[in-house]
């Protein structure tokens, strides 16, 4: 009997620990696939002599990294102020790792997500290829090279990004964005190698086609089974399985379909996501595990209607974004990228361009997740070029590559509604122009048929600058690219005058405004009068002369560039015609470089709705009271004034039908928004005291608003967007500084310098104002307000624990702040 017991016992143990090596086995699969690869990465900065003449002058970091955003500032860098007036160079990344022995059976790969620019890559000693691109991804298979066991292992990057100009905007310069090491057994599916669609759409179900390539390293043929497992909230809903066979060192593709009863559908409200998890196994144990996140939904862009959603009408308001992240310069940061996001999303954006390049594989994510309507575009140069030293270099030898690459990479994405293959490229006026379009047309659909094609033209019609010529009745000539037959979608950047006429211009091919309004803004600077509307410069191609001594630019939206418009003249058209789909306002957020209309001593741009360290300027509350239906009342400007001065008081509202201002309690008057009116208006010669207005609703209030005039500045605040945060060495706090009067109320002008004090772990990754004019690095502990505010940066360590932040300035009161690593 005991013995009987015995050998149950034993057999249950052997049955448990079988069951967890098959667990084992698919976890390790899968988690193991792709690992990050960004710590402890040596970099020193070098010239253009050989890689055995630098000696041990490295330092340690982590990357995404960007080398850029640590120089000064300074006009005589080649980038000049379009490209930020930072420095350029070439650099130098090695790190040194171990393969298990165990590992030598497999397949080991490195993918670096983007590196700026030009990169070359060496393992142990062996050249491995170049990649001039710097926006999109590119691996490389590492295994013929590799030492395994506790040999050492030098992987060796060179950046060269030496030649400049070669961009109009910051590029920054390094590994700027995530390495991951990707180990596979050698039957594996390929780099980005599934392709999940979906048909056939109804609330009742939907049609679920994937097609997976597999890789067979082996040097035999392989008989195996392909499973996929669709995931939704982690739980299994549908699944497909066959078998297959597959030769020796070749690729092949397999195409699966299931069936989704009751599907959830991805929508800007609702972004529902589920997850195409591909198992391979082979001779009874899973070998590869990979999993690819889609959406499930229908659209279509029509002639009449414009966008079309899950069968409902959307309009889209979009921003266009460039990818660096204002004081982290180029290097990616996911919390930085969501943070971005959501400040755009809570002024009710629901579209994002990805001007002009490829964007952080992380942005599409934080995208699918938090519902955008993405228009990803591949290049902003064909052949010819717009710098000495950009891509137009490499265009021959590397578009088909680069742009492939993109739709493999992206096509999952359900944010993703349409693809551009070009921003203002010179070749649109040419029959070339229509050529390389109708090629890449090609290219696109042949590896996506499943999302309209646009280029981002200016204009798609030939026009002059009379906005007589531009309401026209009979067809305009379109330029080349646009008469092509290429675009399924007619892009338009700017000349918005055109836009009631599209159908008349294009009545086959729906509408989409790429690129919008180029209004121009300093946060927190205001001149009177504010409905005098100024043109800086007076022509693209004249150097601007005139604008303020101090570089500054009234934040009415009353300052406009020659080819763009205010921000409330466009939205004033697109809201107003349902065949106009949507359009992308340059830009979201102010960003690094081309800062229009100026030159040095300016070195970012005044296009954004969001200053570079992402304080709202007055009209993102006009776009906010349009798009949202949050109750809002918004007045501008600031309380401190000369007095007796005429000023213009301005209000932004919703979900009323008037506002009433008062000064000092005595009413200024009702005003009310006619017409097609975005905001109203108050001209009086100012007073000191109390600025209060108050919105109402049939006759009720809404809300009140109240400003007032500031004393001298006299305390610092602090206000952290999260006070908790992931300790992974990752994540960032960002930290608000408000510098106000003894009361509270902000002061305006306030420019004081503040140093910052991190205490107990963590680091202070940058600081930042707004100020386009600032030349104080993002990178150091101290910087200056501009107009009472200012951003301090706070980056987790990876113990838990609490860290104080502690801002002083001279002759203001000093505060702290607590930020916990959890």
């Amino acid at each position: 009997m005991i013995k009987k017991y015995y050998f149950l016992l034993v057999f249950l143990i052997f049955l448990i620990s079988t069951v967890s090596c098959e667990n084992s086995t698919e976890s390790e699969a899968g988690e193991n696939r792709k690992i990050s690869f960004n710590e402890n990465w040596q970099f020193r900065l070098g010239d253009s002599v050989g890689i055995d003449s630098f000696g041990k002058e490295w330092r340690t970091l982590d990357v995404p990294h960007d080398w850029s955003i640590e120089g000064e500032f300074s006009p005589e860098h080649p980038a000049g102020t379009g490209g930020g007036a930072l420095p350029g160079g070439m650099g130098w990344y090695k790190k040194s790792f171990t393969i298990e022995e165990s590992d030598s059976t497999k397949v080991t790969s490195v993918m670096f997500d983007g590196v700026y620019h030009n990169s070359e890559v060496w393992i142990n000693g062996n050249y491995l290829g170049k990649r001039p691109n710097g926006y999109m991804g590119f691996q490389y298979d590492l295994s013929p090279y590799l030492n395994y066991g506790e040999v050492e292992n030098e992987l060796l990057v060179k950046v060269d990004n030496s030649e400049q100009p070669n961009s109009r905007w910051y590029s920054g310069s390094g590994i700027y964005r995530n390495v991951w090491l990707i180990s596979t057994d050698k039957l594996h599916v390929t780099k980005w190698g599934t392709f999940v669609t979906t048909p056939e759409v109804s609330k009742d179900s939907a049609t679920v086609n994937i097609e997976t390539t597999i890789a067979n390293k082996y040097p035999e043929a392989k008989n195996a089974v392909i499973k996929t497992i669709i995931l939704r909230n982690g739980s299994e809903v549908t699944s497909a399985s066959e078998e297959f066979s597959i030769d020796k060192d070749r690729e092949h593709k397999i195409q699966q379909t299931a069936t989704v009863e009751q599907p959830e559908l991805w929508s800007v409200e609702n972004p529902e996501l589920y997850t195409a998890v591909t198992e391979i196994e082979l001779d009874d144990e899973i070998v590869d595990r990979y999993e690819t996140t889609f959406g499930i939904r229908s659209f279509r862009f029509d002639l009449e209607e414009g966008f079309i959603l899950n069968g409902k009408q959307v309009k889209i308001k979009g921003v266009c974004l460039h990818h660096d992240l204002g004081p982290l310069g180029a290097a990616i940061n996911t919390r930085a990228i969501e943070r971005q996001l959501e400040i755009m999303q809570k002024m009710g954006v629901n579209g994002i361009r990805t001007a002009h390049n490829p964007p952080a594989p992380e942005l599409l994510e934080l995208c699918d997740r938090m519902g955008f309507i993405v228009q990803d575009e591949s290049f902003d140069i064909w052949e010819q070029g717009k710098t000495e030293h950009d891509y137009s270099n490499h265009w021959d030898e590397w578009y088909e590559r680069d742009h492939t690459d993109m739709l493999l990479r992206d096509r999952n994405h359900p944010s993703i509604f349409m693809w551009s293959i070009g921003n203002e490229i010179p070749e649109q006026w040419s029959e070339r122009g229509a050529e390389i379009g109708r090629e890449l047309a090609a290219i696109t659909r042949e590896i996506d048929s499943t999302r309209p094609l646009t280029a981002a033209m200016n204009p798609p019609v030939h026009t002059s600058d009379d906005d007589v010529t531009l309401q026209f009745d009979e067809p305009q000539q379109p330029n080349a690219l646009a008469g092509s037959g290429a675009l399924d979608i007619i892009g338009y950047n700017y000349a918005h005058q055109t836009y009631p006429k599209h159908q008349v211009n294009f009545p086959s091919t729906p509408f989409i405004a790429t690129e919008t309004t180029s209004a121009l803004a300093t946060r927190g600077y205001y001149e009177f009068p504010s409905d005098t509307i100024k043109i800086w410069p007076v022509r693209w191609d004249i150097p601007f002369v005139g604008g303020n001594p101090d570089n500054t630019i009234s934040a009415f939206d009353q300052v406009r560039t020659p080819w763009g418009s205010t921000h409330e003249e466009t939205w004033k058209i697109i809201k107003k015609h349902d065949f106009l789909s949507g359009f992308y306002i340059w830009t979201g957020f102010d960003y690094l470089g081309e800062p229009t209309p100026y030159t040095w001593p300016s070195r970012s741009s005044y296009f954004g709705i969001v200053d570079l360290a992402g304080f709202p300027k007055d009209s993102y509350y006009m776009y906010k009271s349009e798009w949202t239906d949050e109750d809002l009342l918004h007045i501008l400007p600031h309380w401190n004034w000369e007095e007796g001065q005429t000023v213009d008081v301005w209000a932004y509202y919703n979900n009323a039908d008037e506002v009433e201002l008062f000064v000092n309690g005595e009413s200024k008057g009702i005003k009310r928004k006619e017409g097609d009116d975005l905001h109203v208006m108050w001209r009086f010669p100012y007073e000191a005291g109390t600025l209060k207005a108050v919105s109402r609703k049939d006759g009720a209030t809404v809300l009140e608003k109240v400003v007032k005039t500031a004393g001298e500045p006299a305390v610092l605040n602090l206000e952290a967007d999260r006070k908790g945060i992931k300790a992974d060495g990752q994540d960032l706090s960002f930290i608000t500084v408000t510098i106000t009067d003894e009361d509270g109320t902000l002061a305006p002008r306030a420019d004081n310098l503040v140093h910052f004090e991190l205490n107990g772990g963590g680091k202070i990754v940058g600081v930042a104002s707004g100020d386009p004019t600032n030349h104080e690095s993002f990178q150091g502990t101290k910087h200056s307000a501009l107009n009472g505010k200012l951003l301090v940066i706070v980056q987790s360590e990876k113990d838990a624990g609490s860290v104080e932040l502690t801002a002083t300035s001279e002759g203001l009161e000093s505060a702290s702040t607590t930020i916990t690593f959890e």
